[in-house]
């Protein structure tokens, strides 16, 4: 991680503290205001470590920063910020209080609230660090303020935050409908944790997962939401400089550390955070071209990945050919599902397009990330679209999504069964296998014969018209693999 730490800001000592009238007394506030420039290739992270008294009610930091206009093709300057507590920056982030990433010009803290993004709690004495991200900076450099706000009085009383249970009603052992990407007013995202329930429960989905970027005060903002038909999991999107990744499902409050890169060989202690706190590790948007968002750490370590993001775009497709080489390279024993979530900040963005369909056992926490870790999903459009996917050999022995059809001769006939409803009227349904699509027809219903010889594994695509020369169009629906292997 590189990082650079300015000079301190330094405050009155406790027999100096100013009232709100001006004069001195323990209640009152005190205000200090640091401005600077940042030069291009400024390390990743710029600390303003700031010397907190006893006696603080509350910290507020505001900051602005320059934007002058840059040559075309040329970054602009874009300024993060958010704050680590007395017990420290250093990694894994045991001091952090809360992150804003540039979506926000200020926020406060106090033992009773917290602007979304930050974390309630005491303000203790010490030294605490306003952590600047300078995401890009223009060539003439960047101009910043921040000015920091401490507010003296007795502390209020902590809130103790009320986390989503791990279980729904559901319907036993059956298909659920979930969105595992999803963001709200505690990160970049404008719809409140009410707005994204809503909107799941239009959508049809049974679980969602709150992954606000690089924190945690999503975990407790759900009270009252959830519900029978709904099952919330806990998550967070770690937004480093070389890619994001979900941590997915993890134990409430769990907060996982994005401050470093691919070079500080610090991503395996993370993933190893994330398995502890029974979470799943799944790259975002691997291909996804803005900056910092191409996915750099490799897939050792990863549950799954996410091949579809938001409505269908080109690095989607990018995304689903690598994520098939990877699978006819690691077979049947490594190989690592798909999954697709919406991604969804804002209106009008839909809540559950793309949305992951898993089988499994019962609507809860363990049970939907034990079906996304064995790949038991399909990937949807929508909860209008329904895809059932089977192998089964001469002796009528059947696989289905994600599971592995075990033939004694290879060269025995296997006969693959695809199904889809709700699909448009002219999608086309693809087989695909590690040699590519070997038949497709209309997507209503396919069967196919097969060998374990000749194919690996099967999957289904089902898409809309492509644009012509051959090429596919947008996803509609696809699967994870069935597996076909010779005893």
């Amino acid at each position: 991680m590189s990082a650079l730490t300015l000079a301190p800001v330094e405050f009155a000592s406790a027999a100096g503290r100013p009232t709100e009238e001006g004069g001195n007394g323990v209640d009152g506030k005190e205000t200090r205001t640091v401005r600077g420039t940042l030069s291009a290739g400024v390390a990743d992270y710029v600390y303003l470590p700031v010397d907190v008294p006893r006696g603080v009610r509350e910290i507020a930091v505001s900051y602005s920063y320059d934007r002058p206009a840059v040559p075309d093709g040329t970054r602009g300057n874009a300024l993060d910020i958010g704050i680590f507590d007395e017990r420290g920056t250093d990694l894994p982030g045991r001091g952090f209080r809360g992150w804003s990433g540039g979506f926000r010009s200020e926020f406060a803290i106090s033992a009773e609230r917290a602007t979304p993004g930050y974390l309630a709690g005491p303000v203790r004495p010490g030294t605490w660090h306003v952590v600047l991200g300078p995401y890009t900076v223009a060539p003439q450099g960047l101009d910043y303020e921040v000015s920091v706000t401490l507010r003296y009085g007795a502390p209020g009383e902590a809130v103790r935050p009320s986390y989503p249970p791990e279980r729904a009603k559901g319907r036993g052992r059956a298909w659920y409908r979930g969105d595992g990407h999803l963001h709200t007013v505690h990160s970049d995202g404008r719809r409140t944790p009410a707005e994204v329930a809503a909107a799941a429960r239009a959508a049809g989905l049974d679980f969602i997962v709150t992954t606000e970027h690089n924190t945690t005060s999503g975990h407790g903002a759900w009270a009252g939401l959830w519900g029978d038909d709904l099952l919330i999991l806990c998550g967070e999107e770690v937004t480093t400089r070389n890619g994001h990744y979900l941590a997915v499902g993890t134990d409430p409050g769990t907060f996982v550390d994005w401050r470093y890169r691919a070079r500080d060989h610090a991503h395996d202690g993370f993933v190893r955070r994330v398995h502890r706190a029974d979470g799943l590790v799944v790259p975002a948007h691997p291909h996804c071209p803005f900056v910092g968002c191409q996915w750099r750490f490799g897939f050792e370590g990863a549950d799954a990945v996410e091949v579809w993001n938001g409505p269908w775009t080109p690095d989607d497709e990018v995304s689903v050919a690598d994520w098939d080489l990877e699978l006819a390279a690691r077979g049947h024993r490594n190989w690592l599902p798909a999954v697709g979530n919406s991604d969804a900040h804002r209106e009008p963005q839909v809540v559950g397009l793309p949305q992951t369909v898993v089988h499994a056992d019962d609507l809860s926490r363990p049970a939907v990330l034990a079906a996304l870790r064995a790949g038991r999903s399909y990937l949807a459009e929508s909860a209008a679209v329904t895809v059932r996917l089977s192998a089964t050999d001469a002796r009528g022995r059947r696989a289905g999504i994600g599971d592995r059809l075990r033939v004694r001769d290879p060269e025995a006939p296997v006969t693959v069964r695809l199904d889809v409803e709700g699909a448009p009227g002219d999608a086309t349904a693809r087989l695909m296998t590690d040699q590519g699509e070997l038949r497709s027809g209309p997507a209503a219903a396919l069967e196919w014969t097969t060998t374990a010889s000749l194919a690996t594994y099967v999957r289904a695509e089902v898409r809309r018209p492509g644009p012509g020369g051959g090429l596919p169009g947008p996803m509609v629906a696809m699967t994870n693999p069935v597996w076909l292997t010779a005893d």
